[in-house]
């Protein structure tokens, strides 16, 4: 039986490095992509077993990178076949919307958003001709609910979240089906190496100074409450072996669904009041 292809962008560490080995423990044939090779050592750990790193494939994919996706395109369309497209690559980006200067939002959308839109279609024509395969795309609870200090990744989880309600409905025709990843706050790098913050929002000169300070204070404390990023693998290799996607949107992550309900339910004042006593 042909083995079930998986594409996985962003795989060197966190979420992508976690569903790789996970999707390989379940028998798919896992290219897991990253921008700098040198982190694929990871993959070499004596606790991998030899028969699932035999599975997964290494290669090198810069998301913003026209002919290195390009190069993954060509990859695609040589094996014929993908079943399973993981869009995790991403950054976020911080500092505060005074300070944040316009390129540094273009350079949060062109790994986020851009990205993602690239990767999916170096993907799509496979999928499509094929009539099969699933597209999940890691989005976060910031494309739900705005924060301050972080407008770049709120800005551009929710532009992915757009986009994966239009691309869910115009390829559900073809049997390519569509989900959102929401996580919530997970135990990876996306908040410490993962994190961009505009110069002049770290300078002690800066008129937020004193609220990024409160900021970055609630997120070092919160540091204990945060999830095993294993359940979010594990989410993931659920969503690539169910036959059908009902849902759009998949939240995970303690407090997350009770944070979307109160942001539906409570008047505008009064959500702002309850984000903004928390720093």
């Amino acid at each position: 039986m042909e083995r079930k292809i998986a594409i996985i962008t962003g795989a060197s560490s966190g979420f992508g490095f976690l569903s790789a080995i996970s999707l390989a423990k379940q028998g798919y044939t896992v290219y897991a992509t990253m921008r700098n090779l040198e982190k694929a050592v990871m993959y070499e750990e004596d606790h991998i077993p030899i028969e699932i790193r035999d599975l997964i494939h290494i290669h090198q994919l810069d998301v913003t990178d026209e002919s290195s996706v390009q190069e993954l395109k060509d990859l695609v369309s040589s094996i014929g076949r993908a079943d399973v497209l993981v869009n995790n690559a991403g950054f976020a980006g911080g500092g505060f919307c005074e300070e944040i200067t316009i390129q540094e939002y273009r350079t949060q959308f062109e790994t986020n958003v851009f990205g993602v839109m690239a990767v999916t279609q170096a993907v799509l024509p496979v999928m499509r001709e094929q009539g099969f395969g699933k597209i999940i795309n890691m989005s976060s609870i910031s494309g739900r609910v705005g924060f301050p200090g972080v407008s770049p990744y709120v800005s551009s989880k929710f532009a992915l979240e757009g986009y994966s309600e239009s691309l869910r409905l115009e390829m559900k025709p073809y049997g390519v089906q569509v989900a959102l990843i929401e996580p919530g706050s997970f135990k990876t790098n996306i908040w410490s190496s993962g994190k961009q913050v505009s110069e002049k929002s770290q300078q002690p000169s800066s008129p937020y100074a004193s609220y990024m300070e409160r900021i970055n204070k609630h997120l070092d404390e919160s540091k204990d409450d945060m999830g095993d990023p294993q359940d979010v693998a594990d989410l993931i290799v659920l969503l690539a072996q169910q036959n059908e996607l009902k849902k759009l949107r998949y939240p995970v992550g303690k407090g997350v669904g009770f944070m979307l309900k109160l942001k539906k339910w409570l008047p505008w004042n009064k959500w702002e009041r309850e984000i903004l006593k928390r720093l």
